[in-house]
């Protein structure tokens, strides 16, 4: 088995060194083949030339450096396609993530885990911008996801290639992972790990992705209900606001006709053309949705569904 580890950093020049260090002796006692591959985020600091002196003396570093600074979930992506390894472990580069955990996150997963997630029991942070808002989103993404973990911000994860392969990342969803991997049917596990508090450098990450994180946190959650169903969401909306209106028409038609209440001046006929109307475009939309998604599927050869095995077919790729 091959091991890769994938660390974004941005503006880690105080980190860099010392993080290697520490990572490759914990690797290099593993007793697997292993790469460390660093994503350089577009730093403004030497992050990047440290990297490159690392690198030049030792192949098993991968280096892949940004153009500017495109974000945290862009640099996984990125470690993830130019990671090699049967195993991928992702972890933070201002060396709060312990590397020590690595062995026991390993041992976890050979008792038929996919997804290892850390979480970071004893978090060393600032309570009121750091810990309070992640207790928060992760009850909240844990209630909307249905995957119930204590710390979906820990970076320190371990996966099986397969799930790397099958899940494209944008925004801030490198948190979702697990929710996601959760969608195509993958085992998880969370495990207690080791928190350091920050000995160089300062944050680059604070309150302010709140929002981000819970605009990615409604699109996580479409796709997993009804990535390849759009029709079912938007259809039932477009139907229920178009039963209301029509109720309200046919109350007002009643009333005119039976009772000799004019409707021609009442906001509740416009409600009722609003409503109907709505329903209308609800629905539009979810057939638009529905061709979206065939399109996507069909083009790019994208399953609906993943095998976790195969016993006794003779079929093969070729075939």
């Amino acid at each position: 088995m091959k091991l890769s580890v994938v660390i974004p950093i941005y503006n880690e020049a105080e980190n860099v060194q010392a993080l290697y260090e520490e990572l490759r002796g914990v690797l290099t006692g593993i007793g697997h083949d292993y790469e460390m591959v660093f994503v350089d985020d577009g730093s403004s600091d030497q992050s990047m030339e440290l990297l490159e002196a690392i690198q030049s003396k030792d192949e098993q570093v991968v280096v892949v450096s940004f153009r500017r600074n495109f974000g945290q979930t862009a640099a996984m992506a990125a470690g993830f396609d130019y990671a090699t390894g049967d195993v991928i472990v992702t972890m933070d580069g201002d060396m709060q993530n312990d590397p020590l955990d690595i062995p026991r996150l390993l041992a976890k997963m050979d008792e038929g885990y996919d997804l290892i997630s850390g979480w970071r029991f004893n978090r060393q942070d600032a309570f009121i911008n750091r810990k309070l808002p992640s207790m928060i989103a992760n009850r909240i993404i844990s209630s909307v996801t249905g995957v119930h973990l204590h710390d979906y911000g820990c970076t320190l994860k371990i996966f099986h290639r397969d799930i790397t392969q099958g899940i494209k990342l944008y925004g801030e969803m490198h948190r979702f992972i697990p929710a996601i991997a959760s969608g195509m049917g993958s085992r998880i596990a969370e495990v207690k790990v080791n928190h350091r508090p920050r000995r160089f450098g300062s944050s680059k990450y604070g309150i302010s992705r709140t929002l981000r994180v819970v605009l990615d946190l409604m699109t996580v959650k479409f796709l997993l209900s009804y990535g390849t169903r759009p029709i079912q969401v938007f259809g039932l909306f477009g139907f229920i606001s178009s039963a209301i209106g029509a109720l309200l028409a046919l109350v007002l038609i009643i009333q005119r006709q039976f009772f000799d209440i004019p409707m021609g001046n009442r906001p509740l006929l416009l409600l009722a053309v609003l409503l109907i109307f709505m329903g209308i475009q609800f629905v539009s939309i979810g057939l638009l949705g529905e061709l979206q998604a065939r399109t996507y599927h069909e083009s790019q050869g994208k399953p609906v569904y993943t095998v976790r095995k195969v016993l006794g077919s003779k079929k093969t790729d070729a075939s």
